[in-house]
């Protein structure tokens, strides 16, 4: 698909990255002749078609075009995630029989550089980035290799040789070879390495380009980590399939102010994303002045009733009531955040509050919600822009068969079901079963065949009464409040429901500067007496919305954030509950007790 894009359009801009201010392009056919050139470099270390190439990066131009050059002489890319800690970039690196590793700078090649003495098949590190590189002795510099020596040696053997080491790597190609190893986060145990063939990529992306609307014209933003599937479909995927544009901004630190200069036409949340900036529209609209906004407050309750109607069934009041309040104050909240020319939005990888997609759909913003996992290749179901029901996944997308098992548990067929996980058989064969890849996920069907996520099988709650209940409901209630970042539902087993709740820092602390309440930092913030009764009053807001049984009767206030570094939550910021419950288990009794 590189190459035929290559072909087809070879001086249209596939990618470009924003270096010191600038954004700078790279056309198709430089996309290929780079790619290339990584290649061949990596064939020039001994790589040939099976090596596995790792990637321990930030999102980069440099990112595609090692993913690219591995899969052009036939080898797998094995994503890792940049803020890992080196114990579990070694265990990616190690279980993933990685040979090559391309790191983006001092920092991650020193995580693989304490790890060495566990990574026996380790050939060679390749640094993006090299400043710094001089203060290592003679032993560590001799494995190091600067990405421009390697795309030097890739140019180099293509002098000697021509493209036939390529051209005979693709002929050899089949589709059920493995392009990409996707690692999921670890949440209940050590991370997993999903297999994903180029059958699997080329079988969900009509799906995804059919539900969604997309087309040559689309531009994206890429700052999900690559090494996630979510970010992968349409940094990867869709635009080798439609040709599409690519822009990679600064860094993760810069995605506001990138978002509003790219201004792309599609865009992909996590729920984490969409509660941030509905917490800083919120922070806005609290430093703005009374008049702005009650405005703006009105502006929002006037379109509430059209978040979910379709743009075509609109009333000529309706048009007409949306205009006004368009062009006084949900333009500039949609400039404010930097999606203004999106024609479709997502959201997906995890339970998202309600709220949060009826605020951003009121707000005009083409929200829709989507399901997928790494063991799918990405999305699956998904919502048609003008078919929105908040709360659900949508239906199926193109070529997705699914079916409920027992204790109505997803399970879906098709060329999207990954190849299994590597040197895994047994949770392979816990994962497909007659060519079915049972999900794990609860789910009800609606009468309009919208599918409704329940909650991860694992996780449902039976109460001491004998109540089944899913604590994801209970959480993305509280955490609708764009004051409570995270919420942790215990109560199997339990007399009542009680919960850990986690502030966030910004509103939180925006909301104490304005009353004045004095901190110093997050612990000193939570231990405000005013705090606790502000998240005592948005906890009983969220239990007036839930049924007796699932409403919050005692919560924990953290004095901490939750942490990566701390085993409390995976790379992509889903909670270990399991290493909560263990970290704070006299907390959690003394919410039992009396």
């Amino acid at each position: 698909m590189l190459r035929e894009q290559a072909a087809r359009q070879p001086g249209r801009v596939a990618i470009r990255q924003k270096d010191f201010g600038i954004w700078q392009p790279l056309c198709w056919a430089d996309y290929l002749r780079r790619a290339s050139h990584v290649g061949l470099g990596l064939a020039s270390l001994g790589l040939t078609a099976g090596s596995h190439v790792g990637v321990l990066s930030e999102n980069r131009v440099e990112w595609l075009l090692a993913q690219m050059g591995t899969g052009l002489i036939g080898a797998v890319t094995v994503g890792v995630y940049p803020t890992s800690p080196s114990h579990e970039v070694a265990y990616v690196l190690g279980h993933a029989d990685v040979e090559v590793v391309v790191c983006e700078d001092q920092e991650q090649a020193d995580k693989v550089l304490e790890a060495l003495a566990g990574l026996p098949r380790l050939r060679r590190i390749v640094i993006i980035e090299t400043k710094g590189l001089a203060s290592y002795g003679p032993q560590a510099r001799a494995r190091l290799l600067s990405f421009a020596e390697l795309e030097a040696a890739g140019r180099t053997l293509q002098a000697a040789e021509g493209d036939g080491r390529i051209s005979t790597a693709l002929a050899a190609q089949q589709l059920h070879d493995i392009g990409l190893m996707i690692y999921t986060s670890g949440s209940t145990g050590a991370p997993k390495g999903a297999m994903i063939s180029w059958h699997n990529i080329r079988g969900v992306v009509p799906g995804i380009v059919e539900r969604l609307g997309l087309d040559e014209h689309t531009t994206h933003l890429s700052y999900l980590p690559l090494c996630h599937v979510a970010e992968q479909m349409f940094t990867s995927f869709v635009p080798l399939y439609l040709g599409t544009q690519v822009n990679f901004g600064e860094s993760i630190r810069t995605v506001q102010e990138d978002l509003r200069e790219v201004a792309p036409t599609m865009f992909l949340g996590v729920p984490r994303i969409w509660e941030k900036l509905h917490a800083a529209i919120s922070i806005k609209l609290q430093e703005t002045g009374p008049l702005r906004r009650a405005l703006a407050e009105r502006a929002l309750a006037a379109c509430a009733p059209l978040a979910e109607k379709p743009r075509g069934a609109w009333t000529l009041g309706e048009r007409a009531r949306h205009a006004l309040a368009w062009w006084t104050v949900l333009r500039a909240l949609q400039n404010f955040i930097g999606l203004r020319r999106a024609q479709v939005a997502l959201t997906g990888a995890a339970p998202i509050p309600p709220d949060v997609v009826r605020f951003f759909r009121t707000l005009g913003l083409p929200l829709v919600e989507v399901y997928g996992l790494t063991e799918s290749t990405g999305m699956v179901t998904g919502h048609r822009r003008d078919d929105v029901r908040i709360g659900t996944v949508g239906p199926p997308t193109l070529g997705v068969a699914m079916r409920l098992g027992d204790q109505d548990e997803l399970q879906l067929h098709g060329d999207m079901v990954f190849a299994g996980y590597y040197k895994n058989p047994e949770a392979t064969a816990a994962a497909i079963q007659d060519g079915w890849l049972h999900t794990g996920d609860v789910v009800r069907v609606e009468a309009d065949g919208q599918l409704r996520i329940v909650d991860r099988l694992k996780d449902v709650m039976i109460t001491a009464g004998g109540k089944n209940l899913t604590p994801s409901e209970i959480e993305n209630t509280m955490k609708a409040s764009p004051f409570i970042k995270e919420c942790i539902a215990i109560g199997d087993g339990r007399r009542f429901v009680a919960a850990l709740v986690q502030i966030d820092m910004d509103t939180v602390g925006k909301w104490a500067e304005a009353r004045r309440i004095p901190f110093t930092h997050f612990r000193s913030l939570v231990q405000q007496p005013q705090v606790l009764q502000l998240i005592t009053e948005e906890i009983a807001r969220g239990n007036s919305r839930l049924a007796q049984v699932s409403q919050v009767r005692r919560f924990h206030l953290l004095a901490k954030e939750l942490d990566h570094d701390d085993g409390e939550v995976t790379a992509t910021m889903k909670v270990r509950r399991a290493s909560i419950h263990k970290a704070y288990a006299a907390e959690i009794e003394a919410l039992y007790a009396g």
